[in-house]
């Protein structure tokens, strides 16, 4: 979990909340869940955590990017925690981030870039939160959201604002940034190389001691290292399903129903048709449309006539006289009805100029009468109906709930069953029971489920192409029981706890046992000679060869290089290296013994990282003009105030 902290926050995409074209309230309203901006309240608005250039960043600003972040990280590690994130020094990042951003805006206005009015509302506008159940910009759940979380709609603005004046500054530093060749090649050279040398694994379970631990031995070994035994949180989710088959005596359509529709969608659907599929040609003259209709007339065909003038005549669908009207002009309309079928109609003028037109087909249709398409009219209003009838359905289950009724009591009012899942983590595992998981069609609500109180039941979708989904498509949940994440007592693990201790020490032997074996080796001797003086029974040395362009394609498909292999890449030729291989669980000893490059450039791999490496060289570009523009601007901390963030945030802060 440490690890990935790490991981994360040294990314572009951990830290990337300065530079790139997202803004703070942006990544929390953007999924469509403004969780992120939860959590402020203790964090006194006027509390600066950093003044930028006279502008002040303050605490509240600071703790709402970290929600955000956090959110972020969540998507990919659901078990991470706020304390988690203070603890690995994201808070330190995320601030340095809001003040590089800030000092990016103060630049920017200085300097005379501006975010319009227009260019803001077009950014807000995008944010699904704020959308209606039309999709589009709704001004009533825009006002409502922000009036939810307790944010001015100025704050919002002025957020925006910064963000776009951040990017119009910062990408014309990146844009064609270009590495020089002689670089490329150097670099190229580099991917092309072949390493070749040996590695050594001693695990810790052969060093491990054999004598049986004290209960004094196990009981502090487990004080110091109560965080190996921590328990995850888990939570029990009551849920009901329900479907559009929960609706009971939805009214059938009436005949006035039934004739209002009818008169409403004849115009459309039912009237009488004439339709005429037409050939168009548009010449500039009077002139040239009758040149053109002079030889038709003779014999040619519209299409030659027209391709002998570098001209091309178009094959139109379908069109109504009153489409045509529309179209192009009442004149060509009653021209076009006019002509026989397979005939020009007489050339007439529009806005585009000169209309030869032949009437290639038509197609009438006769008037369909109320009685004929009563049922279809029937079918559709009574889905309407009850769609509408759900669609209530579901406003009011949400108000029931917004004024405390509980979900078995609106379970029962809609007559939908109760369920209850077994304990489950953040990450779907059913608790204490490997291999089971929550059920596939409960997995979208989990991560709502880890964020809400207790027995605050809300209502969700279920994802399409579940089973539940088809049948169902919605469910109501809440949480019925939360057992927080903490260390298992004791007792409970002496086991586990004896299986730790002996890892510990044998891992602190092993450690041991590779530091002198690289001293042998470096002093002369082989690797299998170095570790057949420890005495142990241990793996032989064995032979590792691998290319740089082979360990880049692992990288980025994702697959794991083995530790030591990747060490090789970061070692001199002739050298020897120790490396953990991780969770205490052994020791490497690796020898690189051969680099080998490729004699002659391949002009291919030299583009390819040519091409690869200006995207990285823009990226610092970016990097080294925020550092300009911060010292530019000045930037200072307020280190009361930012241990105070840091303290309430990681729940550590003193009572009251």
């Amino acid at each position: 979990m440490l690890s990935f902290f790490r991981n994360f926050l040294k990314s572009k995409i951990g830290a990337g909340i300065a530079l790139a074209v997202l803004v703070l309230i942006t990544l929390a309203f953007a999924g469509g869940d403004i969780n992120g901006l939860r959590n402020t309240a203790g964090l006194g608005s006027a509390t600066a955590v950093a003044t930028v250039g006279g502008r002040n960043v303050e605490a509240t600003e600071l703790t709402t990017a970290a929600n955000s972040q956090l959110e972020q990280i969540k998507q990919q590690n659901p078990t991470a925690t706020m304390k988690m994130l203070v603890a690995e020094g994201g808070l330190d990042r995320i601030l340095d981030e809001l003040i590089a951003r800030t000092a990016i805006g103060v630049f920017g206005k200085d300097v005379g870039v501006v975010a319009s009015k227009r260019l803001v509302d077009s950014e807000i506008a995008r944010i699904p939160a704020f959308q209606g159940m039309d999709g589009k910009f709704s001004q009533d759940t825009f006002r409502q959201m922000l009036a939810q979380k307790g944010i001015s709609e100025q704050a919002l603005r002025d957020d925006f604002s910064q963000g776009l004046i951040a990017q119009q500054v910062m990408v014309p530093a990146q844009f064609g940034a270009t590495l020089p060749l002689s670089l490329a090649k150097r670099y190229a050279t580099l991917l092309q190389e072949n390493r070749k040398g040996q590695v050594v694994t001693l695990p810790s379970i052969a060093f491990a001691p054999t004598q049986a631990p004290s209960q004094a031995d196990l009981e502090g070994f487990y004080k110091s290292h109560t965080s190996m035994f921590v328990r995850p949180e888990r939570r029990v989710i009551r849920y009901a399903m329900f479907g559009q088959d929960t609706l009971k005596n939805v009214a059938a359509p009436t005949d006035a129903d039934i004739a209002k529709r009818y008169a409403a969608d004849k115009p459309a659907l039912y009237a009488a048709r004439d339709d005429r599929k037409i050939t168009q040609l548009i010449v500039p003259t009077e002139a040239a449309a009758k040149a053109v209709a002079a030889e038709v007339a003779g014999g040619k065909s519209l299409e030659l006539a027209a391709t002998e003038k570098g001209l091309s005549a178009a094959k139109l669908e379908s069109f109504t006289h009153d489409q045509l009207a529309t179209q192009f002009s009442p004149a060509i309309a009653d021209a076009v009805f006019a002509a026989p079928i397979g005939k020009l109609a007489v050339p007439q003028k529009s806005a585009l100029g000169w209309h030869v037109i032949r009437v290639d087909s038509e197609q009438k249709t006769p008037e369909r009468p109320l009685e004929a398409v009563r049922a279809e009219i029937v079918t559709k209003l009574t889905e309407e109906k009850h769609r509408a009838a759900f669609t209530d359905l579901l406003s009011r289950i949400d108000e029931q709930f917004s004024n405390g009724a509980s979900l078995v009591e609106v379970a029962k009012a809609i007559g939908a069953t109760v369920g209850t899942t077994q304990p489950v983590t953040a990450t779907g595992a059913v608790y204490a029971k490997p291999g089971e998981t929550l059920p596939a069609e409960l997995q979208p609500i989990l991560s709502t489920a880890f964020s809400m109180d207790q027995e605050k039941p809300q209502l969700g979708q279920l994802t399409p192409g579940t089973s539940a989904a088809a049948t169902a498509g919605y469910v109501i949940y809440d949480v019925t029981d939360i057992t927080p994440s903490a260390p298992a007592p004791f007792k409970e693990i002496v086991a586990d706890v004896t299986e730790a201790w002996k890892l510990d020490k044998g891992s602190t032997d092993a450690k041991a046992a590779a530091l002198k074996v690289m001293a042998a080796v470096r002093g002369g001797k082989s690797l299998n000679e170095a570790v057949a003086a420890l005495g142990k029974t241990l793996p032989p040395a064995q032979d590792v060869a691998m290319t740089r362009a082979m360990l880049t394609e692992a990288m980025r498909q994702g697959r794991q290089v083995p530790p030591p292999v990747s060490l090789m890449f970061h070692m001199a030729k002739g050298t020897v290296k120790v490396q953990s291989a991780g969770a205490g669980r052994g020791w490497f000893v690796v020898a690189l013994n051969d680099v080998q490059t490729p004699a002659e450039e391949n002009d291919v791999v030299v583009k390819g990282t040519q091409r690869e490496l200006s995207s990285q060289l823009g990226s610092a570009y970016t990097d080294a003009l925020a550092n300009a523009i911060r010292k530019q601007v000045g930037a200072q901390k307020h280190d009361a105030a930012i241990k105070k963030v840091r303290e309430q945030l990681a729940g550590t802060a003193a009572a009251n």
